[in-house]
């Protein structure tokens, strides 16, 4: 599976103008999907999604900065293992992002675009676990 980054961009760009409804979504979906993962989170999410906004963005912004991309996700990683994040909640938040994105690029989603973002984020995780197995190895 490799990713098109042309709809990455195209797909992330029809989702953009719905800003922190994204984010929100993503959370709801996430925490009924996964109620497990909920503690892992701050009570208020505000602050929150504007990070995971503002991440979103970054990773689209630098998808072919390779050095800027991977020293992002490894920070990414180990701040998330110090907040006690493990490799098996991944596959969660993966799958909760993807249904996010797909609620909100419409027309923008088809399967190309899922496949696209799919091998994105498997680069996201796998680089984020490595990064936080590091810190609690």
């Amino acid at each position: 599976m490799t990713a098109d980054l042309s709809l990455i961009r195209s797909s992330f760009a029809a989702v953009q103008p719905h800003g922190s409804q994204v984010t929100a979504y993503f959370y709801d979906h996430l925490f009924a999907n996964h109620p497990d993962v909920r503690p892992l989170f701050a009570a208020h999410l505000d602050e929150q999604r504007d990070r995971l906004w503002a991440a979103l963005g970054a990773l689209v912004a630098n998808l072919e900065n390779t050095d800027t991309l991977i020293g992002m996700l490894q920070n990414l990683g180990r701040r998330h293992a110090g907040y006690g994040v493990l490799a098996e909640h991944y596959p969660a938040v993966g799958a909760s992002l993807i249904a996010t994105l797909r609620h909100y690029a419409g027309d923008a989603w088809t399967p190309a675009v899922e496949e696209s973002w799919a091998a994105v984020y498997g680069v996201i995780s796998s680089t984020m676990v490595a990064a936080g197995d590091v810190v609690s190895g």
